[in-house]
């Protein structure tokens, strides 16, 4: 019986019982192996079209689409100097697609891309008109919302802030409240100002409060995403769901952008 051992077999069909020893066979051999490793070497890293997973690179460049399409209808908006109607449009247009978005069991990037131009478009109006209340108060608002994103990123980077089941009920409690405190301020506005205003209950101090809350909590929510986006990538989830992640941080941002403006606004106008 034959092995299916090559060298085996070479030994077996040698007449003097000893593996044959053939020098170019062996030359060719070592050739041919290292050959193939260079090419190996030399081959390019397998991307997302090759393995069909996604990766950190696809959920870079479908970020940058998003954005890109919110800062071309965000200038169009304020360079048309839209009114109350675009933002209406954009801020009511966006949550439901938002919710579709969501909801829905399948990635829809037309729809996402959609969801852009329509922040894009309540973003453009409602900053024009902080920056004709506090001039330069957009720009301003840019650099810290970019500062807070480099922030976050490099402390969750560097394992200073690290994403336990601890940080996650704590930072969905800090939202439940942030929630219930504003509220509660607009109840207590509507209901007090009647009677002459906040100042003797207090609560004046709100506006402040809740500002800095939701950037912080903006700032952290940061941290969820960079996780699971993260997690999705070790776990080989469809390249498609790029655009999840991508529209998740733009949520994200936007909202943090909001809030640093609000923050900016108070604290100028104190």
């Amino acid at each position: 019986m034959k092995s299916s051992n090559p060298v085996l077999s070479k030994a077996f069909n040698n007449q003097r019982g000893f593996a044959a020893m053939d020098v170019n066979d062996i030359r060719e051999s070592r050739e041919s192996d290292v050959s193939s490793l260079e090419q190996s070497y030399n081959s390019p890293a397998a991307s997302s079209l090759r393995t069909g997973r996604m990766t950190i690179d696809d959920v870079v460049t479908r970020t940058g689409i998003l954005f890109a399409i919110l800062l071309v209808t965000g200038a169009f908006a304020w360079t048309a100097n839209l009114g109350g109607g675009a933002l209406l449009l954009g801020f009511g247009g966006g949550f439901i697609l938002a919710m579709v978005i969501s909801f829905s069991k399948k990635v829809r990037p037309a729809l996402i891309m959609l969801y852009a131009a329509m922040e894009g478009l309540a973003l453009g109006v409602i900053s024009h008109l902080y920056d004709a209340a506090y001039d330069g108060i957009v720009a301003q608002a840019v650099v810290a919302t970019l500062a807070a994103i480099a922030g976050v990123l490099f402390a969750y980077k560097s394992g200073r802030i690290r994403v336990t089941a601890k940080f996650t009920k704590t930072l969905m409690a800090a939202v439940f409240g942030y929630l219930a405190l504003g509220i509660a301020s607009l109840i207590a506005g509507a209901f007090f100002s009647v009677g002459g205003g906040l100042g003797f209950f207090g609560l004046s101090g709100f506006g402040p409060i809740l500002a800095i809350a939701g950037v912080a909590i903006a700032s952290f929510f940061l941290v969820l995403d960079f996780d699971q986006i993260e997690k999705g990538v070790r776990a080989g989830v469809p390249q498609e769901q790029s655009w999840v992640a991508g529209f998740g941080l733009m949520v994200t941002i936007v909202w943090l952008y909001m809030e640093v403006l609000r923050l900016i606004s108070i604290l100028r106008r104190d």
